[in-house]
């Protein structure tokens, strides 16, 4: 069974698991149950394009999930590798990046939530490194989107990299917060 560290978590797992028709999104029904003493998040829905019904089963993890944006706890997830998360935080990031280059500085308030969901993404590559090696072992990409992308470039997955990307992401989450404050 997949094990889900937060609902954040098993949505984006969903979220990169289409119909066999390709369709990506379907509206979801979402209940919690209790499965032989574990809490299992139960999704079920009907794909918009092909009306094939689709459901995925989670058992989430014990530990109390952290707040959105962040995927996890302190450990990397089991469902989604890190070149998946990585190119979640590319996808985002180059998205509000437009929008942030295309807006006035006082509307990049709307673009925060965007930047902080593509860090957290980030921060969840860094899990995978192990704490005694500068890069990401090249069997944690069990995807083939996640193998795909480390083929492409391996050295996005080093230590330094991450921590720099990670940097920049903070930086400019910061700056939409200085030039663009929550009104209230």
């Amino acid at each position: 069974m997949l094990i889900a560290r937060s609902l954040q978590e098993a949505h984006l797992y969903m979220d990169l698991h289409p119909c066999g028709c390709g369709a990506g999104q379907f509206a979801r029904e979402h209940r919690l149950e209790d499965r032989d003493g574990a809490l299992t998040a139960v999704f079920e829905g009907t794909c918009p394009q092909c009306g094939r019904a689709r459901s995925f089963v989670f058992r989430m993890a014990d530990e109390l999930p952290p707040a959105p944006p962040a995927f996890g706890g302190d450990e990397p997830s089991h469902i989604i590798d890190p070149g998946e998360f990585m190119w979640i935080s590319d996808e985002i990031s180059t998205e509000s990046g437009l929008r942030l280059l295309n807006t006035a500085p006082a509307e990049h308030r709307a673009i925060r939530p965007a930047t902080a969901y593509a860090i957290a993404a980030l921060e969840e590559v860094a899990k995978f490194l192990p704490p005694d090696q500068d890069r990401i072992p090249q069997e944690r990409f069990v995807s083939e989107r996640g193998r795909a992308l480390y083929a492409k470039d391996a050295g996005r997955f080093t230590r330094n990299v991450i921590a720099e990307s990670l940097k920049l992401k903070r930086s400019i989450l910061a700056g939409i917060d200085h030039f663009s404050p929550p009104r209230g």
